[in-house]
């Protein structure tokens, strides 16, 4: 599913907000009804944990802590530290390099879908794993498919109920600075990881509304979004054929999708997991061409086929 800051401020139209928080409630009933025992959750960062003095292109937590931007939670999850570690261990079995982290920072990226599926980020032991979709140069996609493709065998293994999460936007190009763009002082903290003051981050919240606003009104040199690919996209993954991606190359979903289409890497691991267990077909399908989020926003929940 899809997450965004600017869910949780002022500024989206009302009527997008209802639309889209009625699509998240479906998939929270779908949760709920499911009652996992556990939750993995791929997903990304915005330099708020993970940076440029060492950036892994995956890392499993072994326990993580959220940085409370963007009114998110902020404090420890409840991480099963030895099955984190048994995780890394079966995904590096896998022949897939994984880093592990013993005192993980996570932000609305992770934080924002478990609040909006049950209601608090602690609610179930979780599982967080990250997936550089930002901080050049990245990986190929097919190397997600692969971390997924591991995570989900080792979870075959559990008698658990697990919950696979993918949290990422689809085709967007919010305001995210890059090591080759940014002033001194910002190329300094996406770097070295200083931590923002309460002042610095709310500049940084002003700046994302202000660009939502522009975006939203068509007065914005941001890339426009891309309903057609992102439909693509979701085509792909409703059918199974996730091999497919493995073909999409890092140029070509810059260029379709914008600099932070790469979240669709924690999709990709997210349906790769899933996969493990046979063909699945999706359930809730929803997706929104919301410029009030600067976002193709979707969300989907799925089950294997029995």
């Amino acid at each position: 599913m899809s997450h965004s800051p600017l869910l949780n401020l002022p500024g989206p139209r009302l009527d997008l907000l209802d639309e889209v928080h009625a699509a998240i409630a479906e998939a929270a009933e779908f949760v709920r009804a499911y009652d996992p025992d556990l939750v993995v959750i791929f997903s990304p960062d915005h330099y708020n944990g993970f940076f440029y003095r060492a950036m892994p292109p995956f890392c499993i937590g072994m326990y993580a802590s959220a940085v409370g931007d963007y009114g998110t939670h902020i404090g420890a999850l409840d991480v099963p530290t030895d099955l984190a570690a048994d995780c890394a261990k079966a995904v590096l079995g896998a022949d897939v390099d994984v880093a592990v982290s013993a005192s993980m920072d996570v932000d609305h990226g992770t934080v924002q879908p478990l609040e909006k599926l049950f209601g608090t980020a602690t609610a179930r032991p979780v599982i967080p794993i990250f997936i550089n979709a930002i901080a050049a140069p990245l990986g190929p996609l097919r190397r997600c498919r692969a971390l997924g493709t591991a995570v989900g065998t080792f979870l075959s293994t559990l008698d658990m109920r697990v919950l696979v999460i993918g949290s990422g936007g689809l085709s967007h190009s919010p305001p995210v600075p890059t090591l080759h763009s940014a002033d001194p002082q910002v190329r300094e903290r996406i770097v070295h990881g200083q931590p923002l003051t309460p002042a610095q981050r709310q500049a940084r919240q002003t700046v994302v509304m202000e660009a939502a606003k522009s975006f939203a009104a068509g007065n914005s040199d941001l890339q426009p979004l891309n309903p057609a690919w992102d439909q693509r996209f979701l085509e792909i993954i409703d059918n199974g054929h996730l091999s497919d991606l493995d073909r999409w190359s890092n140029s070509f979903v810059t260029h379709e999708g914008g600099s932070s289409a790469h979240e669709i890497r924690t999709w990709i691991s997210a349906f790769a997991a899933m996969a493990v267990a046979g063909p699945y077909q999706t359930k809730v399908r929803y997706y929104k061409q919301a410029a009030d989020l600067i976002a193709g926003f979707a969300i989907r929940t799925a089950v294997p086929i029995p």
